[in-house]
């Protein structure tokens, strides 16, 4: 991780908090942000539920900033216009739970949105790095985090839970400058945005209950036919949660949904007598389960996609020699490992014996790993 020097200029904090309390309002005010860049964030609750449920938006342009009830936001045809824009910049931090909000609330897959704790990973600040610790490295603020598990659903919101909400979107524009100043001087500020619509779009596909079974990497050993059996049982609770609103393991949790598989029960009984299963889950959902281990277990599943299995041990040691060469341009570019060469998509090349998929040498990863490209094909042809 590279040492950096904190920025001269500080953002100030406003002297009051303003809110948009009426959808035209927040039309006209996007409307004369324009093409931004603008800050964005957001606030919610997730406890006993499948979808986060918001509780307040806050944006930022030009020193300015503004927080708007999520009814409000709602509203507001220009909110929704803007997400989806992808000429409209959207600046945010640790971005996967604000675009899973806006997902499902909204019904909006935004584009145009810019992740900068990618952004400062790609300038050398380190992976994952928590936005707190970035803006006290650059600015020399340390913010208050007292507010950060408040309920954010009840109203009025105290004032430390408003100038926390205001911090959250007060320091991106600056960060932004100077990340796009570092990316410049390496050549990568294209990667920022590559890697940002990148990300959103993956987390995006992630939403598909068909595709939710590969995450069990705990069924990687159930046969074709019995991954068959949990593709359908996954992809039926994930609607069962979607339609009650209630976490996965509040209806039916994972190890039971692969014991299920396992087994392959064909009535109550057989069911019941699966370790774990509650009672009350034979009742509410038995019938269905049955029906649909039946389904899968006679389906064609020979084009069904595996769930992936660990290395074996032959393919540990060969990851670890691929992973040294993609390490010397991970050092000599100073970007971490985990943001050129996630550890999935490297177990994908050991297992395929092939880079095809992975897009290693497309787009910024091209000069980045270019150097060393021609090592990484020998090894993979030995």
């Amino acid at each position: 991780m590279t040492s950096f020097s904190p920025v001269a200029e500080v953002p100030a904090a406003p002297d009051r908090i303003s809110w948009i309390t009426e959808a035209t309002a927040l039309d006209q005010w996007l409307s004369a942000v324009g093409k931004g860049p603008l800050a964005l964030d957001t606030e919610f609750e997730r406890v006993n539920t499948f979808y986060p449920i918001p509780g307040l938006v806050q944006l930022g342009f030009g020193g300015e900033f503004r927080l708007v009830d999520p009814s409000v936001a709602e509203a507001s045809g220009q909110f929704r216009a803007m997400l989806a824009d992808p000429d409209t910049p959207k600046l945010l931090y640790a971005m996967s739970e604000d675009l899973e909000l806006f997902r499902h609330w909204l019904g909006v897959q935004p584009r145009g949105v810019i992740d900068l704790q990618i952004g400062a990973a790609l300038a050398g600040a380190g992976f994952s790095l928590g936005y707190a610790r970035l803006v006290e490295t650059l600015f020399g603020e340390s913010l208050d985090k007292s507010a950060t598990r408040s309920d954010w659903l009840t109203r009025p919101l105290s004032d430390t839970q408003q100038r926390y909400a205001v911090d959250d979107v007060r320091f991106l524009e600056p960060m932004y400058d100077w990340l796009r100043e570092r990316l410049e001087a390496r050549g990568l500020v294209f990667a920022l945005i590559e890697e940002s619509t990148r990300f959103a779009d993956e987390l995006a596909e992630q939403d598909d209950p068909a595709s939710h079974y590969l995450k069990l990497r705990g069924g990687w050993t159930l046969t074709p036919q019995q991954q068959g059996v949990l593709c359908r049982l996954a992809e039926w609770r994930e609607l069962e949660c979607q339609r009650q609103d209630r976490p996965r393991n509040r209806v039916f949790s994972d190890p039971l949904l692969i014991a299920v598989a396992d087994r392959l029960p064909t009535s109550m009984a057989a069911l019941s007598n699966i370790q774990g299963v509650p009672s009350g889950a034979v009742r509410r959902y038995g019938e269905t389960l049955l029906r649909l281990v039946e389904a899968g277990k006679t389906a064609d599943n020979s084009g069904l996609p595996r769930i992936a299995p660990p290395l074996s041990r032959d393919q540990q040691a060969f990851f670890k020699q691929l992973k040294q060469l993609f390490k010397k341009s991970s050092e000599a570019s100073d970007i971490p490992m985990e943001i050129l060469a996630p550890r999935k998509r490297l177990e994908r090349v050991v297992q395929n014996r092939d880079l095809a998929g992975n897009a290693f040498f497309q787009g910024w990863r091209e000069q980045i790993l270019t150097p060393v490209r021609e090592d990484i094909e020998e090894l993979l042809k030995s």
